[in-house]
């Protein structure tokens, strides 16, 4: 056993000696905690009982005797448990982890719709419907995995967007209490005292550093109302995501613009990209203000290794802040560790390097997963350009109904409207081939009559349904599970760049090459292109222009 974090997830249910799972054991824990080792934080939890607070392993007070240490795999595990959170090292800060999108399991899809609001969204009964199983039975399963229930969870969750509010915004504390999902402000009283020792009013405010944006337009009056502003203007709020460092964020970038879709996203004159966001309560907007962040990913990180992605976030009411906050997180991809992808990578021989080259690069998400899914079947055999157009084409014509987005974005395709077309109405609508329109109905229709996409879906079931849709191939069903499923495993081994990197020509001696890269494949898969991608541009940069001829 070694003190490094695992590549997987850590599956623990109580942290007494006895009941640790092999692959993360107490003395591990806590070799980790007395020599801070940063690479644990927010993987595992560490409790004292002899105060009632609750750190990071790297938290830089005096460490406790072991017998008054109790581990956990999450915040909530230890809120549950009576502890409280160190007001030092503020382990509610602490970025989250990918470790939960590893696993397809029951509980793993759980965690995943959770972080994504389900709880506030359906409530636990819905949950437990959506993953067909009883109450009883999905709490079970999450108290002897995480050691904490759903609800807590999900309250957890609410805290720790609410102290992120109160700190880098300014808000009252009544709204702050509706945008980070609470029902109540004497619930969100309640739980920041359980979560916190103190109340709301007795933590620290003030802007985050770098803030532009005001913090919430026309929010005046929200605070007894969770639907929003009682006034016209949507609501704003500046904030940082944190992410670990280092963030490659010339690269994730590049990647927003190349991908850009017309009326979806947009490019500003400043650098800054906005992009519409699909939210409960209709068509919202994030603008990333890429000029605050390191231009390269070499450069030092913020104390503690993170980095505040400064975002403002353009709302159809504040109840919609947290679904914004987390599309964006997963947009971004601001909950990979790459500490632990440069462990998983190391030992082999073509990834290292790239990883050493670029050691903050990410593996982006789809924001809206249905969509993504459209799109790819429709960018299937053409360029990138024209598959932006088409898809620009799609959305415009098709854009859910309702209301438009700040500054005239629009909202995503609505699967129903495509599938009431015929193929030969969406071949002439949107320039397409006769097949691929096919493809393309009968995708939208699967979507519409409920096959999941999801973070928080079923992959393996939801790769059958794929498979099953004549027109759509292994590719394409990799790339949907890859940025759509957010599984950090998919792998389109038919990917000609791929089979060019790897001097591959069959699929199956391509999957062979990539297992020992499991279960982070998807961000091999990253770097590789990454890698291709820069090299050919950098191979046509450097040939000589070709001379031009006078016109005769």
């Amino acid at each position: 056993m070694t003190d490094h974090p695992p590549a997987t997830p850590l599956g623990l249910g109580s942290a007494s000696r006895s009941s640790l799972t092999p692959d993360l054991d107490f003395d591990a824990c806590y070799r980790a905690a007395a020599g801070r080792d940063p690479r644990w934080d927010g993987r595992v939890f560490l409790g004292v009982t002899s105060t009632g607070i609750y750190c990071r392993p790297s938290c830089p007070a005096r460490k406790p005797l072991p017998e008054n240490c109790r581990f956990f795999p999450s915040a909530a595990a230890c809120v549950a448990a009576g502890f409280r959170a160190c007001k030092r090292c503020r382990p509610d800060a602490v970025p989250g982890t990918r470790d939960w999108d590893a696993r397809g399991d029951l509980v793993a899809r759980a965690v995943r719709r959770i972080r994504d609001g389900a709880i506030d969204a359906v409530g636990v009964t819905g949950l437990a419907a959506e993953l067909a199983v009883s109450e009883r039975h999905l709490r079970r399963l999450m108290i002897e995995e995480i050691g904490a229930s759903p609800l807590q969870l999900a309250r957890t969750r609410r805290a720790h967007a609410a102290r992120a509010l109160i700190e880098q915004t300014d808000l009252p504390l009544a709204d702050i209490a509706f945008a980070a999902g609470f029902g109540s402000v004497r619930q969100f009283g309640d739980t920041m005292r359980e979560e916190f020792g103190v109340a709301p009013s007795r933590l620290s405010r003030g802007r985050g550093a770098g803030s532009r944006a005001p913090a919430a337009a026309g929010t005046a009056g929200t605070g007894s109302d969770p639907a929003g502003p009682v006034s016209d203007a949507p609501p704003r709020i500046a904030i940082r995501l944190r992410t670990r460092a280092p963030f490659d964020a010339a690269a994730i970038r590049a990647n927003l613009i190349a991908h850009a879709i017309p009326g979806r996203d947009r490019v500003e004159a400043d650098g800054g990209t906005v992009h519409a966001l699909d939210l409960p309560g209709g068509t919202g907007a994030a603008r990333i203000d890429w000029s605050e962040l390191p231009a390269s990913a070499a450069e030092p990180a913020a104390p503690g290794g993170h980095i505040g992605v400064p975002v403002v976030l353009t709302l159809p009411r504040l109840a919609d802040a947290m679904p914004a906050i987390q599309i964006v997180r997963r947009l971004l991809d601001l909950d990979a560790d790459p500490a632990q992808l440069a462990a998983a990578f190391a030992p082999d021989p073509l990834l290292a390097p790239l990883v050493a080259r670029r050691p903050g690069l990410r593996l982006p998400a789809a924001r809206e997963p249905r969509e993504f899914a459209l799109g790819t079947v429709l960018g299937q055999q053409i360029s990138l350009a024209a598959a932006r157009t088409v898809q620009g084409r799609l959305a415009a014509a098709f854009a859910r109904p309702g209301a438009p987005g700040p500054e005239g974005l629009v909202a995503a395709p609505d699967p129903a409207r495509i599938a009431e077309c015929s193929a030969e109405e969406l071949r002439e609508r949107l320039g397409l081939m006769r097949a691929r329109a096919e493809t393309l109905r009968t995708l939208a229709g699967a979507l519409a009559g409920g096959l999941e996409l999801g973070p928080g879906a079923d992959r393996e079931r939801a790769r059958a349904e794929l498979t099953a849709i004549r027109g759509i191939g292994p590719w394409t069903v990799e790339l949907v599970a890859l940025r759509a499923l957010a599984d950090p495993d998919a792998f389109p081994a038919g990917d000609l760049i791929l089979r060019r990197t790897l001097g591959t020509r069959a699929d199956r001696e391509t999957e062979r090459l990539a297992a020992g890269w499991r279960p982070f494949r998807g961000y091999a898969a990253q770097h590789l292109w990454t890698d291709f991608l820069t090299a050919t541009a950098d191979a046509v940069a450097s040939q000589p222009a070709s001379p031009r001829k006078d016109p005769a």
